[in-house]
């Protein structure tokens, strides 16, 4: 993390800061042009006050006169007032002009700095995003989606108010008080003196109710999120199939309201705690310009006698300048009261920062070498070996390959069969580089998989998994995620190899028809073969299968198993099996335990050595293949 903790509180760290300050550095001429339009309309917001002091002292007192009574009349000539009134005209354009002026100047900052926030949040997120794409499979297993997910949108999201709201924020209430404290102390030394004294009061009860809100806010972010991830996982399509069938509606209402009870609670409070913050704000406010009234009247009657004790707070204060002290002094406050906030503002925001950059730290696992190889998909033959491969999950672990070696010949079926946790998939995942081997070559065609690009490797690669996975889209999309350019001709000759096509013509529009999440409005042999399909328009030379189709019923187990069938025709095939059709057809079957291959043949040579496989036919496959197994052991 770069925002430590020391003695308490939390510190930015400089290294976090430069490296900030770099995904600016593109944008310098915006941040340039937002910094002035920031200073002008500070500055331009101490032109009315002064018009204000002008018009009393420069139109109003030299137009009046008092009479024997005390009472204000018109004292000018006729001469003088047609001045005084074009003077008072051109300081009324003024103080209309002034404040057009600035709200176009802060539609024109905001259009800018919330360009400049969009521009860096969006090339942070594009940076992670293709980060996180270049990340092992290891990773997407040992880390929650949902961690995932938050780091990619709610924090990127969420480090905009530092580029835009706290940047604005801070060059904009600095240039206030400079301009401010100037004006107020060319009016009138004492009393910009006197204002300047309450200031302590004001920031001391400040950071006692921004400390107490601050807590307050952290308790209620913590509950939102613990509320967000209670409705993520109780409303989900999975977490509502589980409430329902395990009859916990009650337990997750019961526990929801307890979450949202204690929520609501938090929001009272602060909500009170924010009353009584801008409650003081208002007393202080109302409260502070009779302490400068009592002073500029001091200062009046000094001249009148007391400036003989009081000499150094003789003076001239005059009702304009009185005016528009008054009016200045409301512009110290407000800008102080928000700098009281910017550093919690900051420190949150580079927090998120903090997050983003960790992901992007992370180094990735696998990476293309320098010059790395391309393969045309139409120049690929489809040889597959393992020479001599080790493998771990975890580095200095337990191995899960040891010494695996095999090969498969263009247009080959090698059958992987083993206990669960032998090492199949293992094996799987190494032939498409999903994970690097530890020791040990996975070649292609000869070519070791690391001297090849990652692209053209998933190019002439296909995978059907035994999780199918499907996006909440149309069956079109989700076909044409192998190949966008693909035609509806195209699209059904891929479903009509799947055995899907018919079904599809059912659905109510067709390949426009929305698969629901997760592809939850198919039935499990229905996503099977779109995802068969999808395989199929990709056409790969070189098809890994899990085959697994146990929780299906006769009817879909059919379908799938002809479909696979057509699917391997052609292609080099590597296949977790699960069916004994495929046994039956394979070139060669590799008996995988422990990570080892442990037996090697054709099934038949296989059950003539009577050992594993032998044991595991017996098990698993006798029941299903009795006829088949006659005539295969007979010759």
């Amino acid at each position: 993390m770069d925002v430590d903790k020391e003695a308490g509180r939390e510190v930015l760290r400089p290294a976090n800061l430069r490296r900030v300050a770099a995904l600016f550095r593109p944008h310098l001429g915006q941040v340039a042009a937002a910094s002035v339009l920031i200073l002008l309309g500070a500055g331009l917001g101490v032109v009315n006050p002064l018009m204000q002091k002008a018009i009393f002292d420069d139109v109003l007192k030299p137009a009046t006169a008092t009479d024997a009574a005390g009472h204000f009349t018109i004292g000018a000539t006729p001469a003088l007032a047609d001045h005084l009134l074009r003077r008072l005209l051109l300081y009324v354009g003024i103080m209309i002009a002034i404040p057009i002026v600035t709200s176009l100047l802060g539609i024109v900052q905001t259009y800018v700095t919330t360009v400049i926030g969009q521009d860096v949040i969006r090339e942070l997120r594009d940076r992670l995003y293709a980060h996180l794409q270049g990340m092992a499979l290891k990773f997407f297993t040992d880390t929650r989606t949902g961690e995932i997910q938050s780091r990619l949108a709610n924090d990127v999201g969420g480090v905009q108010s530092v580029i835009t709201d706290t940047f604005s924020s801070v060059l904009g209430n600095v240039a206030i008080l400079l301009t401010t404290v100037v004006t107020m102390w060319v009016l009138s030394p004492a009393l910009t003196l006197l204002s300047l004294g309450l200031l302590p009061i004001f920031v001391w009860l400040t950071v006692r109710v921004g400390n107490v809100r601050r807590e307050v806010s952290k308790d209620t972010q913590k509950t939102l999120a613990d509320l967000s991830v209670l409705v993520e996982e109780t409303l989900s399509v999975s977490g509502v199939l589980l409430t329902k069938t395990f009859g916990r509606q009650r337990a997750s209402r019961e526990r929801f309201e307890r979450e949202n009870g204690r929520l609501a609670k938090l929001f009272i409070r602060q909500q009170m705690i924010g009353r009584r913050f801008f409650a003081f704000i208002g007393t202080f406010f109302s409260i502070a310009p009779a302490f400068i009234y009592l002073l500029a009247g001091w200062l009046v009657l000094a001249n009148h006698g007391a400036g003989a004790r009081l000499p150094f707070l003789a003076g001239t204060v005059t009702l304009g300048t009185l005016v528009a002290f008054t009016t200045l002094q409301s512009r110290l406050f407000f800008p102080i009261g928000q700098m009281l906030t910017v550093q919690i503002e900051v420190i949150s925001a580079f927090a998120l920062f903090d997050r983003v950059f960790e992901y992007l730290d992370l180094p990735h696992d696998i990476t293309e070498k320098p010059g790395a190889v391309a393969l045309p998909p139409e120049a690929v033959r489809g040889e597959v070996e393992l020479r001599d491969v080790d493998f771990s999950y975890v580095a200095g672990g337990q191995r899960a390959l040891e010494g695996v070696s095999f090969r498969a010949e263009a247009g080959q079926l090698v059958a992987l069969v083993g206990p669960s946790g032998a090492g199949k998939t293992t094996i799987t995942y190494l032939i498409p580089r999903l994970y690097d081997v530890l020791g040990g070559e996975v070649l292609i065609d000869g070519h070791d998989v690391r001297d090849l690009t990652l692209e053209s490797l998933g190019e002439i690669i296909g995978m059907v998994t035994q999780e199918t996975y499907l996006f909440h889209s149309t069956v079109r999309e989700n076909l044409a995620f192998a190949r966008p350019e693909a035609t509806d001709e195209q699209l059904w000759a891929a479903l009509e190899a799947a055995a899907m096509a018919d079904r599809v013509r059912e659905l109510p529009e067709g390949l426009d028809t929305v698969v629901g999440e997760r592809g939850y409005r198919m039935s499990g042999g229905e996503k099977q073969r779109i995802a068969i399909a999808r395989v199929f328009l990709k056409d790969p030379r070189i098809l890994i299968l899990d085959e697994a189709t146990s929780a299906l019923d006769t009817h879909s187990e059919r379908l799938i198993q002809a479909a696979f069938a057509r699917l391997m025709q052609g292609r080099t095939t590597v296949a977790i099996a699960h069916r004994l059709s495929t046994i039956l057809r394979a070139d060669q079957i590799l008996v995988i335990r422990a990570g080892r291959v442990v037996e090697r043949g054709t099934h038949a040579e296989l059950l003539a050595h009577a050992g594993l496989y032998s044991q595991l036919y017996l098990e698993q496959f006798a029941a299903e293949g009795l006829r088949e197994a006659a005539p295969a052991t007979a010759t």
